[in-house]
């Protein structure tokens, strides 16, 4: 048994050369276009040209796009007259199973509590301007200081839906959340030193994939024996886009997109992109025409499970009535009281759970009553604020330092890091990309059509804008004439907060409130109907408001995958 197990091993071994041979040969050919080999050992031009599929992004599930009736309200008794079913194509997308854990954010605090330790006076702000806020939960007529003590970080509550989280939080989590993802695929293939997010990663020096993109070789701040050491480079000289000359030194040594291995951004799914995902048409199909109808994300009219096994339990986690939150002892409607565990509950025919019910779901898109679907109805978002790499006198992109973090001041006062150390700065796009352009011609497209200039007769004028060149409040005109509220630090940094007393205000709406989706715990089934949408503040928090990601997909729209040379 010895000798033939010795046997095949050595065969192993000496079959070895020859499959690394045959994949570096199974993506070398001759370009359509000049004749010249692509991917040729002497240098040249370089590609992925065997690149089968995108990597579906880690905790998410596969979402084919197609074209569905957005706004498809049954009811409407709250009379907001803000849903108009209106026909939009969805591109096909990724998005996460289940709403983000209080396990997965704890996650993200640990990281940049050791990155960024809140005991220096430099970094204080940027821990606390992420950590949730706990006190949603009090009730003045209430007793809830267990959740208020317990439910972000005991281990019971680990796989319950984090809340307490603004949107700016949630956008933060997603981009933390690339970052992390990207660096370990990095290191996974020879590009980056292994466990260098543990042996390297400090304030001064860390990991963002914005900046190894556009920068490669200021990523960890300059660190060379990270982006390039010697002990990958026998490694790194089978890999995609690597050179080598004739002294063995290696020429190029980044990844670049080309490569394939640097994962999209996690994100924050559209509101047409949630909705798609809720209702979840699949089942409802025959051959491209949908038939019946369908209110809630599981098939059917009804909250009641009615297969025999479970009949009469409830679907979702969601209010059944008033003071009944969870049903009787004993006999659990929904297994309840306040928020519950995820995957309690089936999923819908794409794989997502809790997509009704448990927690509402924050979503990218800025609030407005209408959408305007005459304008766009493929892949609908508002909320587009175009920016660019702001660039040295020397040419080089402008990163932040340790000594000059940006922090923004939300109306509730707390401090938010605009961007951390290490990272791009962004400036907004000026006329050398819009000059003569006929699809956009501003930075800032939040309120395009709906109460600027060009679309209201009656609008406010604007030409403030702060040093980096954005508009210092909202844009949005007396269409919608919400509270502004003014919050500036003295000369000592107290916190001076002038609330908006006007009488003459109309509407809670402006450019600094997000949409929101689905039922919550809280919430009657009403909401569960994924076409309602409502807003919220997007620097403010509930405990009934979480989020969940999602990622974009290239390529093919389906998973059959169309070959191409």
């Amino acid at each position: 048994m010895k000798k033939v197990t010795s046997i095949k091993v050595r065969y192993a071994m000496a079959m070895l050369p020859l499959f690394m041979f045959s994949c570096l040969k199974s993506n070398l050919h001759t370009s359509r276009a000049t004749g010249w080999q692509i991917n040729s050992k002497k240098g040249g031009f370089k590609y992925n040209s065997s690149f089968k599929e995108q990597e579906t992004p880690i905790g998410t599930v596969f979402i084919e796009g197609g074209t569905f009736t957005r706004g498809k309200v049954q009811d409407d008794v709250m009379h907001d007259w803000n849903n108009t079913p209106t026909q939009q194509h969805v591109k096909s997308f990724y998005m996460d199973e289940t709403e983000v854990t209080n396990k997965m954010y704890l996650e993200y605090l640990d990281w940049t509590k050791r990155i960024y330790p809140p005991n220096d006076p430099r970094f204080k702000a940027i821990y606390d301007g992420i950590l949730p806020d706990t006190l949603v939960w009090r009730n003045r007529l209430g007793y809830s200081e267990v959740e208020v003590n317990n439910y972000l970080r005991h281990p019971g509550y680990g796989t319950y839906p984090v809340v307490g989280v603004s949107w700016i939080q949630a956008v933060e989590f997603a981009n933390w959340r690339t970052d992390r993802v990207a660096e370990l695929k990095l290191q996974d293939n020879g590009w980056l030193k292994r466990n260098s997010n543990y042996d390297n990663a400090t304030a001064e020096s860390n990991f963002s994939t914005d900046t190894y993109i556009n920068a490669p070789s200021k990523t960890f701040g300059g660190n060379d024996s990270v982006t390039n050491p010697n002990i990958f480079a026998r490694k790194r000289s089978r890999q995609l886009n690597v050179e080598v000359n004739a002294n063995g030194d290696t020429i190029n040594r980044y990844a670049r997109r080309e490569t394939g291995l640097i994962p999209l951004r996690y994100r924050l799914p559209s509101e047409s992109e949630w909705e798609y995902a809720a209702l979840g048409l699949n089942e409802l199909r025959d051959y491209n025409i949908r038939r019946g109808r369908k209110k809630y994300p599981w098939d059917g009219q009804y909250t009641r499970n009615g297969k025999r096994q479970n009949r009469g339990d409830q679907l979702a986690n969601f209010k059944q009535g008033k003071g009944d939150y969870g049903g009787i002892s004993g006999w659990s409607d929904d297994g309840a009281d306040i928020t519950i565990a995820v995957k309690s509950y089936p999923p819908n025919d794409f794989g997502l759970y809790d997509m009704a019910g448990n927690v509402a779901e924050w979503v990218a898109d800025v609030y407005r009553p209408i959408v305007d679907d005459e304008f766009n109805d493929f892949n609908y978002y508002r909320g587009n604020v175009y920016t660019k790499n702001s660039i040295n006198s020397d040419g080089t992109v402008k990163l932040v330092t340790t000594s000059d973090i940006i922090y923004d001041t939300l109306s509730t006062g707390k401090l938010i890091a605009r961007s951390l150390p290490g990272e791009i700065i962004k400036t907004p796009v000026d006329e050398n990309e819009t000059y003569l352009r006929t699809n956009f011609d501003t930075s800032d497209n939040r309120n395009f059509r709906d109460g600027d200039k060009r679309s209201s007769r009656d609008f406010e004028s604007f030409d403030d804008e702060d040093e980096d060149g954005f508009s210092k409040e909202s844009t949005t005109g007396k269409m919608y004439n919400a509270p502004k509220h003014s919050i500036q630090k003295d000369e000592t940094g107290n916190i001076i907060k002038d609330f908006d007393k006007s009488n003459d205000r109309t509407s809670l709406i402006n450019d600094e409130v997000r949409v929101y989706k689905g039922g919550s715990w809280k919430d009657r089934e009403y909401w569960l109907d994924p076409a309602q949408r409502r807003y919220f503040p997007q620097d403010k928090a509930t405990d009934y408001i979480g989020f969940r990601c999602a990622v974009s997909r290239v390529g093919a729209k389906s998973k059959r995958i169309i070959k191409s040379k």
